[in-house]
């Protein structure tokens, strides 16, 4: 990968969608992850003016605290970023008082939750400054798995990594100098009370959904996959297939023009 030249690409491409748009900035929610340290280090490398939110529920205290600390290292780096930390712990807990909890699926329900209370306040914060939600979906989340939750951290404006694979957003997250720790931090989507990680839902790495994806792009044959290939294929169409609704645009019932008339 052109590391610099694609950085390049996807700043102007920022930048281009807010003149066209004038808008006045962008809003992220730095969650600790590498995808969203990324994103958030584009923005800030954009010029344009850009809000990071730290939204702690019940958040891990290593997950709270490394978002934290790379806000403070942009907002040093980068005169054009500023952040507000809002812990949204006691809306969680009063939705959760507030619903029917009986249900075998209430707790991805719950989990859900959080990403939209989540997503609500970001468009809050951008309807109020006149700016966009920033996406921080890679290309295996958005596009191979559907890893995301829909009108959680799916409901964004622009989604400027959406094409990247995962190995591409840790190779231009380590040009980019991000934090070590954020780098070398499993990757999780920390909408549990637990610290399961993103392959311990998905039942496959990152590595192995993006060597499937690839081999898939390239017209591979799948019923030519053998041994763990196989069994990796199986895994990615499982949740692609399960999530293939998040991917796709909203379904519009056309109504017949004989109909109206």
């Amino acid at each position: 990968m052109k590391t610099s030249e694609t950085v390049k690409f996807i700043v102007d491409w920022i930048k281009n969608y807010k003149q066209t748009n004038k808008l006045n900035g962008l809003v992220v929610g730095v969650s600790g992850g590498i995808d969203s340290a990324l994103t958030s280090t584009l923005c800030g490398l954009s010029g344009i003016k850009t809000l990071c939110l730290n939204m702690p529920i019940k958040q891990n205290e290593d997950q709270y605290l490394r978002a934290e600390r790379h806000i403070q290292w942009l907002k040093k780096k980068f005169d054009n970023v500023e952040s507000i930390d809002i812990d949204l712990t006691n809306i969680f807990k009063e939705f959760k008082l507030s619903v029917e909890n009986s249900s075998s699926s209430n707790k991805l329900a719950l989990a859900n939750t959080r990403s939209r209370i989540r997503m609500m306040t970001l468009y809050y914060y951008a309807t109020i400054n006149n700016s966009i939600v920033v996406g921080t979906g890679n290309k295996v989340e958005d596009f191979g798995v559907g890893f995301y939750t829909k009108y959680g951290d799916g409901g964004v404006d622009i989604s400027p990594i959406a094409d990247l694979m995962k190995s591409e957003v840790f190779e231009i997250s380590k040009a980019l100098n991000i934090n070590n720790e954020i780098l070398e931090a499993k990757p999780t989507d920390g909408l549990w009370d637990d610290d399961r990680s993103d392959e311990d839902q998905i039942g496959a790495s990152y590595d192995d959904l993006e060597k499937v994806m690839n081999s898939l792009e390239r017209g591979e044959n799948p019923e030519e996959f053998d041994g763990e290939m196989k069994e990796k294929y199986t895994i990615y169409m499982k949740h692609h297939l399960a999530n293939k609704h998040k991917m796709i645009s909203i379904p519009l019932c056309k109504i017949p023009n004989e109909l109206k008339s």
